[in-house]
């Protein structure tokens, strides 16, 4: 029985989900047990809910072949990490998966192996680990002799968001851009002293958070990606590099500090977590859990932003005055923001774009309007908070001249921010808590943008009472309260489809919602206690980006499918995998929703699944993935022939340490656990699921 750790800081008590009190303690700074930031009187939504197949699943039910997965047991853990074949969770192997096109591969059962478990007939390989070399002149990964120094030419911590972008004139290479989000020291380092950490382990820290950009060659044989070291293209981005503040409050007394009287220069960029790329080729980082690294918050607006008033869980005030409030007060203000990186450019410096507002950003996904102008969508991952769009006024230009490239930089500065309030279409007599469906049997309604403020080349204007432009834009919580905005159940990621243009938001979970002082249930909530998260499904007016009005409806609720309280789009819930704690979405080509999840609560390990949209299938759910012991599944990424997903926090569970760890993935015994990015491809060469 492995020695617990003291957990400073961390109130006793169970966490969400399954996640470790570990994790909670370094990735968002134990933010499910902090008082909730949110304590306006708005509406709130959180796990739409059902009990009962819909009206259209009863007519479907005939036509529907059943898929293994449900209700099977969990696996043995493995005795050694590596590449695992997943059997199948009922009846043994299949010639030919059933599915729908993009999905027919047999699901992975659920377990706790502590491997990456694929399906049968797929392979795999680790792309890149935590502090592999990737820059010129980086040292090799030396875990002993680790330092500030050689981290920033290393591939950083806890991989997030992937994307892979096209490498033009360089044959079977793409770009691979990965979010670092966090660190755990406790994993990190073999005698990390949570009370007295060293400049050197806080300055490495420093440097393993950020951005990498590395070159990766594809052999076309399998699907495997290597990383193509010091190619010129490769660069870290730290908690020490250069960004740029830009948009409408770029320059504001607000967020103007000692060393930057000008407010447009930052150093860093902070717990980035789910990100998007854009049509005009960049990608997109959302700054999530900022506030866990700023101590001695005062102000009323730190508070509601969840920044503590003593001192933080690393420490990093002792060694930079600009993480002490008390010192720089406005240097939280800096943080909160979608960054923009080119990474075409290793020489551009990133922007953080004030017009997208300041708030935990899960991410940030971008269509185009039909003339051609920016929306982008964003969660705010917090307890009762909301989601929101960006409209850009301004349109995209074509090619890749350096004059397109810099007007393309621009568009997210001018446009107007919205936040969304949602409303239900039965008598709230009808809503039990109990998830039980309404008359008309369906948990749905309709909602509506409201605008916050609107950004242009001339100056922005405030759409909330009571507050400038430039506050709405640093505290836009606090506009999202003024206006009504529908709370929310940590809202997550938001992607629309690509083949329908229906828009999906996860929703990880909430087990305050219904208890004593928090919100009741309601049409968008029915279900109270909701650790297992929900799917909601949002469709634009005129199936237009730009529109200021929507359809919503229960998509999927997660949980056992046995537990009556679980739905899957009216799918018959004997075919479909269990799910818990949705968290970051992709689509493939098909137009099916893969969904990685993020603290399971069925007691087997996250995992990635894909679920059909559309068709006489629509909601049937089936698990691709499964990652080793304490990880988290992240950044999908979902091509023809490969996907690809960041496995974060391996080895995180209650007690770790170096000497004593709980996962030994993926290099075995006797070495340090490390996040890493994963590809995985079908050995016969074709395409994924087809």
């Amino acid at each position: 029985m492995r020695k617990l750790l003291p957990l400073i800081g961390t109130p006793s008590g169970s966490h969400p989900g399954g996640r470790s009190a570990m994790t909670c303690r370094f990735r968002c700074g134990d933010a499910c047990f902090h008082e909730v930031p949110n304590t306006s009187s708005n509406e709130y939504v959180g796990d739409v809910i059902a009990g009962a197949l819909s009206r259209r699943s009863m007519m479907r039910a005939a036509a529907v072949v059943t898929v293994a997965a449900a209700g099977a047991g969990a696996a043995g853990v493995a005795a050694a990490p590596g590449a695992q074949a997943a059997p199948a969770a009922r009846g043994g192997h299949q010639d030919k998966p059933k599915g729908a096109r993009g999905l027919r591969f047999t699901p992975v059962a659920p377990n706790t192996a502590d491997a990456v478990t694929v399906p049968e007939g797929y392979g795999q390989n680790v792309v890149i680990r935590w502090g592999e070399p990737i820059l010129r002149g980086a040292p090799a990964f030396d875990p002993e002799k680790q330092s500030a120094k050689a981290q920033a030419g290393q591939f950083g911590y806890n991989c997030d968001f992937l994307a892979l972008l096209p490498l033009r004139g360089e044959r079977d290479r793409q770009l691979l851009v990965a979010n670092h989000e966090y660190t755990d020291e406790i994993l990190m380092f073999r005698d990390y002293d949570p009370a007295n950490p060293t400049r050197e382990q806080v300055e490495t820290a420093w440097a393993a958070h950020g951005l990498s950009v590395v070159a990766v060659e594809e052999e076309k044989r399998t699907g495997k990606l290597t990383p193509v070291t010091r190619h010129q293209l490769n660069r870290r981005l730290t908690a020490t590099s250069e960004f740029r503040l830009t948009g409408p409050a770029a320059g504001s007394d607000l967020v103007k500090t000692s060393a930057d009287p000008s407010g447009t220069k930052v150093l860093g960029t902070l717990n980035n977590c789910a990100g998007g790329t854009t049509p005009w080729g960049t990608t997109l980082h959302g700054e999530e859990n900022f506030n866990q690294y700023f101590a001695n918050g005062s102000s009323a607006t730190d508070k509601r932003y969840g920044i503590g008033t003593g001192a933080t869980e690393r420490k990093w005030e002792r060694f930079d005055k600009r993480f002490d409030l008390a010192q720089e007060p406005n240097e939280a203000h800096r943080f909160g923001y979608v960054v923009e990186l080119d990474p075409y450019d290793p020489d551009s410096v990133p922007r953080k774009h004030t017009a997208l507002g300041r708030f935990k950003h899960e991410g940030a996904t971008v269509r185009l309007t039909h003339d051609g102008r920016p929306v982008v969508y964003s969660g705010d991952d917090e307890r009762f908070d909301y989601f929101y769009k960006f409209v850009g006024s301004k349109r995209m230009r074509h090619g890749n001249s350096r004059w397109a490239r810099e007007h393309n930089l621009s568009l997210l500065d001018e446009g107007t921010l919205y936040v969304a309030k949602l409303t239900g279409d039965s008598p709230a007599i009808e809503i039990d808590g109990t998830g039980k469906l309404p008359q008309d049997g369906e948990f749905d309604g309709s909602g509506r943008w409201i605008p916050l403020a609107t950004a242009t080349a001339d100056g922005a204007v405030s759409h909330v009472e009571g507050m400038t432009a430039e506050e709405v834009f640093v505290f836009t919580r606090l506009a999202g309260d003024k206006v009504g905005a529908t709370k929310m159940d940590r809202p997550e990621d938001i992607e629309p489809n690509p083949v329908t243009g229906k828009v999906y938001l996860a929703l990880t979970n909430n087990s305050n919602r219904g208890k004593a002082g928090y919100a009741a249930a309601d049409e968008a909530n029915p279900r109270n206690a909701n650790k297992h998260g929900h799917v909601l499904e949002l469709t634009e007016r005129w199936n237009r980006p730009e529109s200021e009005t929507f359809a919503w409806s229960l998509f999927l609720v997660a949980g056992d499918p046995e537990d009556p309280a679980t739905y899957f789009a009216g799918f018959p819930k004997d075919a479909v995998s269990p799910i818990s704690c949705p968290d970051n979405v992709a689509f493939d080509d098909h137009g099916n929703l893969w969904i990685s999840t993020d603290g399971s609560a069925l007691g087997s390990h996250d995992g990635l699944f894909g679920v059909a949209t559309r068709g006489d299938r629509r909601g049937e759910l089936k698990q691709f993935l499964t990652v080793p012991i304490g990880a988290e599944t992240c950044g999908p990424i979902i091509q023809d022939r490969r996907v690809v997903v960041a496995v974060q926090h391996p080895g995180e569970e209650d007690g770790a340490s170096v000497d004593q760890p709980a996962s030994t993935w993926p290099d075995g015994p006797g070495t340090y656990v490390r996040p890493a990015v994963v590809a995985v491809w079908r050995a016969d060469g074709r395409d994924i699921g087809v």
